[in-house]
């Protein structure tokens, strides 16, 4: 059984937009697509180190601001010439709020 986090409004995070959750372990951004769907991911790009909280939305994928890496946010997956991944999140949205799974962040690595 999953135990899920309550972290807040899905309206506190703007469209196209994030929002960092700290953790005893390093920080995870959450995202918000136009179409209110909602993905987290480390907020750690494995090229430079880059937070991809302050990154560019578009779509289901969000681009590095240090060095323009494109990853998919359903996966964590580099897109294009680009090789690497950033560990993804389980989410969902119930009655306008947002949950992460408690069980994932605590299965974090620390390397």
């Amino acid at each position: 059984m999953t135990n899920w986090i309550d972290i807040g409004e899905l309206n506190d995070i703007p469209r196209q937009g994030a929002r960092v959750v700290k953790t005893a372990l390093g920080c995870v951004a959450v995202f918000r697509t136009v179409e209110d769907q909602v993905f987290a991911l480390e907020d750690r790009c494995p090229h430079k180190g880059g937070p991809l909280s302050e990154g560019i939305v578009h779509g289901s994928k969000v681009t590095c601001p240090l060095h323009n890496w494109v990853f998919e946010m359903n996966t964590g997956q580099a897109q294009g010439a680009d090789e690497g991944s950033v560990p993804t999140y389980a989410t969902r949205v119930e009655g306008g709020r947002i949950l992460l799974d408690a069980q994932m962040l605590q299965n974090r690595s620390a390397a």
